[in-house]
């Protein structure tokens, strides 16, 4: 076994992948949930509903960017964003990148707090997963890490999808950059 000591200010997480090479049956999922296409979203809208979102799991790539950086992203044409919405309330969002030629990456896939736990994660990716399988898609992956709900693995399984890779990824702890506030990821400690 190797130990590696990780200093106090990063941290160490364990990145899974997850493939699906073949489309699934399109079963109706009776559902609340609206979506529609998020083009060119305000970038303090989205930022917004991003933290609120992926503050629990330490969601902070797309906080670390400039302004410009993020944009370039979001108005890029491979880039699809559905924003969810439960009555009129926006709950959550997708982003789909078709960047790769037939394949699919779901990049971000999340609901807000008040929303997990009530069946609304299952409509949720087989809607994503409808937006995914289109044109010429083979392959649609995804990935998750130690820093997200220890059931996500569980869940794309479910879902249909299989772990192909695992790596370690080791960054700045964003609650001690300022970019998460401290109490952000509550089952993963600051040690500064």
């Amino acid at each position: 076994m190797t130990t590696i000591a990780i200093p106090n200010d990063k941290l160490a997480v364990i990145v899974t992948y997850f493939e699906m090479q073949q489309r699934p049956s399109d079963a109706e999922e009776p559902s609340d949930l609206i979506f529609s296409v998020w083009d060119r979203p305000d970038l303090d809208e989205y930022r917004k509903l991003f933290r609120k979102i992926g503050d629990e799991w330490l969601w902070f790539g797309r906080l670390l960017m400039s302004d410009e950086e993020l944009r370039s992203i979001l108005d890029n044409d491979k880039i699809e964003i559905a924003k969810i919405q439960h009555g009129e309330e926006i709950v959550g969002f997708v982003e789909l990148d078709f960047s790769d030629p037939g394949a699919c990456e779901i990049v971000y896939f999340g609901l807000v707090p008040e929303m997990n736990g009530k069946g609304y994660g299952h409509s949720l990716m087989t809607e994503t997963l409808k937006r995914a399988w289109k044109n010429n898609i083979k392959r649609v992956w995804l990935h998750t890490c130690t820093n997200d709900s220890q059931r996500a693995p569980s869940f794309y399984e479910r879902a249909g999808f299989t772990a192909y890779k695992r790596e370690v990824d080791m960054h700045d702890d964003p609650r001690l950059s300022g970019h998460l506030p401290m109490e952000a990821g509550p089952h993963v400690p600051v040690i500064s």
